[in-house]
């Protein structure tokens, strides 16, 4: 039997397929800018902290080679190896659940009779994102563009995990959506980890922006859009302290583009990452301070209320320098 709990008419809300997006921002950057095949091995700031040196291997040939920048932008995901030179004692949260995820490409015919099957469940698949609910777990399900459904579901890891993973799926969630995920080609695992909000994220011209700043959980649906406003609030700040040519002005720019990027983005990434572990927790159906399990089957208005995604702080709120760079051009 299924019901609907919550639905937001008014949810603003895009999905991009990763290589779709990928291409969009590597066709967006200047020619041979992007260096293929090399891997990060270590930085260091220089003792004036004019300049970051950084070490790659080139993986073709093996050789090692030192690049040097004013300012390094770790984005180099939750597990940043480069956040780790400065808080080497910082430990990410294991949520308690890893997420099975897969993507299927029905562009053939070969998953037409699913595909029909899985419409006839969820009608407005292609125009809204599903969040279903199970007893202490839940899925996604979302259409992308040019034939693609992406899906994740939450489960515990087990032995025979892509076997197990079948076999809870037929009995927690609906026929269709459990032949999707079998006619899925190798689905992958992600854990599910987050971390307590940082207090700092850039030391000198070092500054980490992405999951590297903020790993989260992907409750709250906001880590991409988390990541995109984090450059673009970076970018905004060089742009208004501009470009300086001497050593001390420079030092002087970085502090402060570097201070206004953190006060920026800091008071933001911190709620949106603990809201999303809060949501983790309530469709977990885990307890929490101030209240008791969610069952989806008892749950009153007020409580379905709070599962929609638009009730994540700051959601649409336009950041403050954005703001302000649109009242200079108005003067």
């Amino acid at each position: 039997m299924n019901w609907t709990l919550t639905r937001d008419e008014n949810f603003n809300f895009r999905a991009a397929h990763w290589a779709d997006l990928h291409s969009l921002l590597y066709n967006g950057l200047p020619p041979n800018i992007f260096l293929w095949g090399h891997l990060y091995l270590s930085f260091c700031v220089s003792n004036d902290k004019s300049n970051v040196r950084l070490k790659a291997k080139i993986l073709q040939t093996g050789e090692i080679i030192e690049i040097v920048g004013e300012l390094l932008i770790a984005a180099d995901g939750c597990l940043s190896s480069i956040r780790r030179n400065f808080l080497p004692e910082l430990k990410l949260r294991y949520s308690g659940y890893c997420a099975w995820r897969g993507l299927l490409d029905f562009s053939d015919d070969g998953h037409l009779e699913a595909i029909m099957g899985l419409r006839r469940v969820y009608p407005d698949l292609g125009k809204c994102l599903y969040f279903c609910l199970g007893y202490g777990t839940h899925s996604v399900l979302y259409e992308l563009l040019n034939n693609k459904i992406n899906w994740i579901c939450a489960m515990k890891v087990s032995s025979d995990m892509i076997k197990k993973m079948h076999e809870d799926a037929e009995k927690v969630w609906v026929p269709e959506l459990a032949r999707i995920m079998k006619e899925t080609k190798e689905p992958f695992i992600n854990v599910i980890y987050d971390c307590d909000p940082l207090e700092q994220i850039f030391w000198d011209n070092v500054v980490l922006v992405g999951d590297a700043a903020h790993p989260a959980t992907p409750h709250g649906l906001r880590s991409t859009n988390m990541t995109i406003l984090d450059a673009a609030v970076l970018g905004k700040c060089l742009e208004k302290w501009g470009v300086v040519l001497g050593f001390q002005q420079r030092t002087t720019r970085n502090r402060s583009t570097l201070g206004e990027f953190q006060s920026t983005r800091l008071p933001v990434t911190s709620k949106q990452v603990l809201h999303s572990r809060k949501m983790g927790r309530i469709k977990q159906g885990l307890v929490l301070p101030d209240r008791k399990a969610f069952d989806p089957k008892m749950a009153t208005p007020e409580e379905c209320h709070d599962l929609q995604q638009k009730n994540m702080p700051f959601f649409g709120q336009v950041p403050s320098i954005f703001q302000w760079t649109h009242a200079s051009f108005d003067c």
